[in-house]
């Protein structure tokens, strides 16, 4: 979609669902210079933030829809039920205990997998998590089927598509939480899309899973933008992976793809001051109504250049050549 075909009006009737006064943009940390936890928000429960009778609205639209409830309202899509935690620890080494983690969740519908401790700015304001590491799980979507984005009632192939893989995330994270259990250590898992106490995308990123587009999801070597989040955390003491720069954020400063895609104009071009640091940043206010009428949407995610099948790995290598020439030219000019 190119810029003149974007025509799109707000739905009143999402508009009307926005809490008087509020921005999503300001719970969000937008301008502030402040480093601080993030919000609850709107994906947390209702009862928890200001925006709970918008995301009511938003997912009562959803499931308007017969193939997108039907993923959304079977609990078997979801995976097993929870075991009780082995009693005796297991005795393996740190360095055997990583690698059959990230041995589980490939063999366990899980694409990508990093480790990384947790940090306290993760957690969101009013939460607790106990456990002191982080494991991020990637699914990887099919590109053809969110490429059909946006979704409708007449063709919600790309908002059935991001159902199915919050449900696979979901069955990866039950089952990995249960394997972490039979060696005696606790687990919780986050598979998304609702959220609770951790904010992914910060540890995603020092896990090593990617780094953040100018679409506001991330961008990893392999499947580019064309995958979902979700996690668990754990008391077994692991191995921390290191975050991946391969020139994907130099990139998105020179890319307007997802932009120009972009029927509400939600993206910005530049990247925002957002609780104290300079990220790229999506305007929540002007997303959320088009995210609510079109299922879950996923344009800029699926019209990604990274997100194109097998672009993604050529894409890394070639920009981060470029990463490593201009770091080496500043490095040569101290």
């Amino acid at each position: 979609m190119s810029k003149k075909e974007k025509n799109y009006t707000p739905n009143q009737y999402f508009l009307d669902k926005f809490p008087a006064g509020k921005s999503g943009n300001k719970t969000n940390g937008l301008n502030e210079g402040v480093v601080r936890q993030a919000s609850p928000f709107f994906w947390h429960k209702p009862e928890l933030q200001e925006f709970g009778e918008l995301q009511t609205a938003v997912i009562n639209h959803h499931r308007k829809s017969p193939e997108i409830s039907a993923e959304y309202s079977s609990g078997a899509h979801r995976g097993p039920a929870y075991t009780e935690r082995k009693d005796s620890k297991s005795t393996l080494s740190t360095e055997q205990a990583t690698k059959n983690i990230k041995e589980f969740v490939l063999a366990n519908e899980g694409d990508l997998v990093g480790i990384v401790p947790l940090d306290p700015l993760w957690v969101y304001e009013g939460f607790e998590i106990k456990e002191p590491w982080v494991i991020l799980i990637g699914v990887a979507m099919d590109h053809q089927k969110l490429n059909q984005a946006p979704a409708s009632f007449e063709n919600p192939t790309a908002g059935v598509e991001v159902a199915e893989k919050y449900n696979q995330a979901s069955r990866t994270c039950r089952n990995l939480v249960n394997y972490i259990s039979s060696q005696g250590y606790d687990a919780k898992a986050f598979p998304g899309p609702f959220a609770t106490a951790l904010n992914m995308i910060p540890a995603a990123i020092a896990a090593g899973l990617g780094e953040l587009g100018k679409h506001g999801s991330m961008i990893n070597r392999e499947f580019g933008s064309n995958f979902r989040l979700s996690a668990v955390t754990t008391d077994l003491p692991l191995l921390s992976d290191q975050p991946d720069e391969f020139g994907a954020d130099w990139f998105c400063h020179r890319c307007q793809v997802c932009s120009n895609a972009c029927p509400p104009d939600a993206i910005h071009s530049e990247k925002q001051l957002v609780r104290g640091v300079e990220k790229w940043f999506v305007d929540f206010d002007k997303c959320i109504p088009y995210f609510g009428e079109t299922m879950a949407c996923g344009i800029c995610i699926a019209r990604c250049p990274w997100s194109t099948p097998e672009r993604a790995p050529k894409l890394a290598e070639k920009w981060t050549r470029r990463l490593d020439k201009e770091n080496t030219e500043k490095a040569s000019q101290r």
